[in-house]
């Protein structure tokens, strides 16, 4: 299951009347950690919880801490500092070495679901928008501040706001999941779009020949498009792609997605454009366009990735079908995808050092 906000949120919509309900979100970080401020996670009194705010460490602990959400139905500060050696985050072998706070809030009727219906509603369109996490007030885990000194249970008052104010923190940015478009619907394509749609991205394939792009073939597509593509230039069915991928294998169709592109305005907005096959044979396809890479909209002039994907070896469509995504991804994140490093280890280094000395 994708760990994407609209994922989560699915599945707290269809239950969120059945159990009692925790929204978690970490609201600050300092140093290493494995998520950053305004992840979250849901978690409820069935002992479900969807959504991962570490590798697996503090997921424990907060399920226990959600039970006094619960008990006293007002928001709780957890802290978990790797630095203290007294923190319970020593006790539960965290080894990021940083500092993470995370605000746990009750879900009910009576705070309007911290208005996770309308955030839901607008990620379903795919609208971005921000959140606001109101902790005002919240008692922290190890307070030995009492329920009586609150005249009520405090009511979170979170918001959806279609923009920014500059006076409400902590503050998320929330923006949809990429839109992933497809052009070209055979056999490869399948592994493309499952993978995708681990990633929790949006996905749209499109492809004018009746017999490719079959939905019983891409159940994993949110859109499935069959249409000749001169039908397509003011189709309101193409969202507004992140990535563009072209694989036909027939150089008439990939020019004319390439002029399609060119023309229209949610695919010309996207960060990432790449041509399957051989740069010889793309000379071909922008020759049949009538159109050569400067020709192409601002954002994706000189940047068609062809030949298209990450040189990670192998040739069978699932290893193709990654590297693609994988170049695609760092587009998207705006990541340079290089290596992050390789482990040098000081010891190893010292004593080489050493012997050498000797």
């Amino acid at each position: 299951m994708s760990n994407r906000l609209k994922a989560l949120l699915a599945n707290w919509f269809t239950e969120k009347d059945s159990c009692q309900w925790v929204l978690a979100s970490i609201i600050e970080t300092q140093r290493s950690s494995y998520r950053k401020a305004g992840a979250m996670m849901f978690i409820n009194s069935q002992g479900k919880s969807y959504g991962l705010l570490s590798g697996g460490c503090l997921e424990a602990d907060l399920m226990r801490q959600a039970q006094k959400c619960w008990h006293k139905n007002t928001n709780i500060t957890v802290c978990y500092d790797m630095q203290d050696d007294s923190d319970i985050a020593w006790q539960l072998g965290i080894g990021c070495g940083g500092l993470v706070k995370v605000l746990l809030q009750p879900i009910n009727r009576d705070n309007n679901y911290l208005d996770l219906v309308t955030l839901k509603s607008q990620l379903d369109n795919r609208n971005p928008c921000f959140y606001h996490i109101d902790n005002f007030y919240s008692e922290s885990s190890s307070s030995t501040i009492e329920q009586s000194a609150v005249q009520k249970p405090y009511q979170a008052n979170n918001q959806v706001l279609s923009k920014p104010v500059n006076a409400l923190e902590p503050l998320i940015t929330i923006k949809p999941a990429p839109a992933l478009v497809i052009f070209g619907g055979g056999l490869d394509a399948q592994p493309l779009v499952k993978m995708a749609n681990t990633l929790g991205w949006f996905i749209c394939l499109v492809d004018s020949r009746t017999a490719y792009a079959r939905a019983a073939y891409f159940k994993e597509a949110d859109v499935v498009i069959n249409q000749d593509y001169t039908e397509l230039e003011q189709s309101l069915l193409l969202p507004k792609a992140d990535a563009v991928v072209i694989m036909h294998h027939n150089v008439s169709l990939d020019a004319r997605a390439l002029q399609l592109i060119n023309s229209q305005v949610n695919l010309a907005e996207a960060s990432y454009l790449g041509l399957l096959g051989p740069q010889h044979r793309t000379e071909q396809v922008l020759e049949q366009a009538g159109m050569n890479t400067a020709d192409l909209p601002n954002k994706l002039m000189n940047k068609l990735a062809n030949p298209i994907g990450f040189d990670l070896g192998g040739e069978l469509p699932e290893s193709i079908a990654l590297a693609i995504l994988s170049q695609a991804h760092a587009a998207v994140e705006q990541a340079s995808g290089q290596s992050l490093g390789y482990f040098q280890s000081q010891i190893s280094n010292i004593t080489k050092v050493a012997n050498h000395a000797s």
